[in-house]
């Protein structure tokens, strides 16, 4: 793709940024030169609204390793070793690392990103597909994913965490804002969130479940040791908790909210150590069987 003068004018730039195009970008130049070009400039916000509106290619970067200040690239960035990158790494497409992934400011796939190490972003982490580290999930902001997210150790997001497919932990899942999944959320280890969990589907963890404000869940929650709220706790279907079963004062403990009232009894269960104090709907099916 070339990009010219005009059809750079007509996606509305900004004054001082078109100006400095039109200086430094010989008119007519290629798509992915024109952003190694800004870049290089130190003009990197300038070449990741350049890729947000003329979209991704079908380009391939291969390289053994990648440590720069930053990279915008098109199409995927596929590097055998690990990406150390001080500001943004952004790709149209997919990221995919034989090591870890590292950078200052953002992580930004139009599509999957895959790592054999951990996924680590001072900043913002947002896939347009799935997301998958091999080791650990750090992110100091906000993490975003259009699609499924694994992450084999601990993931820790330390603002809102919103994905649209479903999460596989394998140890804790720790998240200091809102906690959004479209599907299934499931840790092998402890569920922990400073604000409301929502999932479309079940919630599952092989240690303790905690929201800061409310819990909910499309289907079923099953705890390997208590489920803890300081707002109300909803399930569409059964709630197992190998401990107890709490929500905030004031509030209630719902299971069965998408189950027909005859289903109760199969569907719509409540197992803890003890029946919780603000049982509002649901079958108390008794004590845990540990």
């Amino acid at each position: 793709m070339e990009l010219t003068q005009s059809f750079l004018r007509a996606k509305s730039p900004c004054a001082g940024g078109f100006r400095w195009f039109v200086r430094n970008v010989e008119d007519g130049s290629g798509y992915q030169a024109a952003l190694d070009t800004l870049v290089s400039a130190g003009r990197v916000d300038d070449a990741c609204w350049l890729l947000t509106q003329f979209g991704p290619t079908n380009d391939v970067l291969r390289v053994d390793s990648l440590d720069a200040e930053a990279i915008v690239f098109a199409g995927s960035v596929e590097v055998r070793g690990g990406i150390d990158v001080d500001t943004i790494v952004q790709a149209g497409r997919s990221i995919r690392a034989g090591g870890g992934l590292r950078a200052g400011r953002a992580i930004v796939a139009g599509a999957d990103i895959r790592v054999a190490g951990s996924i680590h972003s001072g900043g913002t982490l947002q896939a347009g597909g799935d997301i998958r580290a091999d080791w650990g999930i750090e992110v100091r902001q906000a993490l975003v994913c259009g699609g499924n997210l694994r992450a084999a150790w601990d993931l820790i997001c330390h603002d809102k965490l919103s994905l649209q497919g479903n999460a596989f932990i394998g140890q804790d899942l720790i998240v200091h804002g809102l906690l959004e999944c479209g599907k299934g959320l499931n840790a092998g280890g402890a569920i922990v969130c400073a604000d409301s969990i929502r999932t479309g589907q079940g919630m599952l963890a092989g240690a303790g479940i905690s929201g800061g404000m409310h819990l909910e869940a499309g289907w079923g929650i099953k705890s390997g040791e208590s489920i803890h709220a300081h707002g109300s706790i909803k399930a569409g279907e059964s709630l197992f908790a190998a401990d107890e079963i709490r929500a905030g004062a004031g509030y209630g403990v719902y299971a069965g909210l998408n189950v027909q009232l005859e289903s109760w009894e199969s569907s719509a269960s409540v197992r803890a150590q003890r029946k919780p104090d603000s049982l509002m709907s649901g079958c108390w099916a008794g004590p845990s069987v540990v």
